[in-house]
């Protein structure tokens, strides 16, 4: 199950599996997430490490670098790797969440708002020891990071499973072509006038001395 919560650019993504059966039962297993972002949305990689300082959340970033400041159109998609822990409002649940930003768009002629989807992730599963469910709802097997601290690779079974819901649908506000000059305008000239405002201020209170003996 997928959840977003928050409005606006700033969104926090909460995703629950259920297994079905006892965390207990499931031994020495660790489970995780790898959630695939359009290139429309993105996270902030100085904000997952302070939210793991915290202990918070544990997310892996399956990038080289992220541009926190590219617009939609010039943006890539990525994808990231999140490690649940286990529900304690349930005994067979896992979940994670993971806060993701919206990247700015081209205006547009009519409608205020794009669509971004984000499809479901995928679930995987890995065991120190032989655990005949997590065989049975096995499709692939593939590798990835043992955990965020421990960057060794692991064996993952990607799981099978049935989703909640199977996307969901990010509004996006965006601007419109018809106030492009209107905003500028608007922005050039409070630019001009808080900048005239602060070196008048400056001028007329501030202290040069230091200038005069530095020369």
């Amino acid at each position: 199950m997928q959840q977003l919560l928050k409005d606006g650019f700033h969104r926090d993504l909460l995703i629950r599996v259920n297994l079905g059966i006892a965390i207990e039962a499931a031994g020495n297993c660790t489970m995780a997430i790898k959630v695939h972002l359009p290139k429309g949305l993105y996270v902030d990689p100085y904000e997952l490490i302070s939210l793991h300082e915290h202990n918070l959340t544990e997310t892996l970033v399956i990038a080289d670098n992220v541009d926190l400041e590219v617009p939609e159109y010039l943006g890539t998609a990525i994808s990231v790797l999140v490690y649940m822990r286990p529900d304690p409002e349930c005994f067979s649940c896992f979940k994670a969440f993971l806060p993701l930003h919206c990247r700015y768009h081209r205006p547009v002629k009519y409608v205020g708002k794009i669509s971004a989807v984000l499809e479901s992730p995928e679930v995987l599963l890995s065991c120190q020891k032989s655990f005949p469910f997590a065989e049975c709802l096995k499709e692939t097997e593939i590798e990835a990071p043992c955990s965020q601290k421990d960057l060794k690779m692991c064996r993952w079974n990607n799981m099978k499973f049935k989703a909640e819901n199977k996307e969901l649908k990010l509004q996006i506000p965006v601007g419109f072509n018809d106030h492009l000059t209107l905003v500028c305008t608007v922005t050039l000239v409070a630019t001009v006038l808080c900048s005239s405002i602060v070196l008048s201020a400056l001028f007329k209170h501030g202290d040069f001395s230091f200038v005069q003996s530095s020369l």
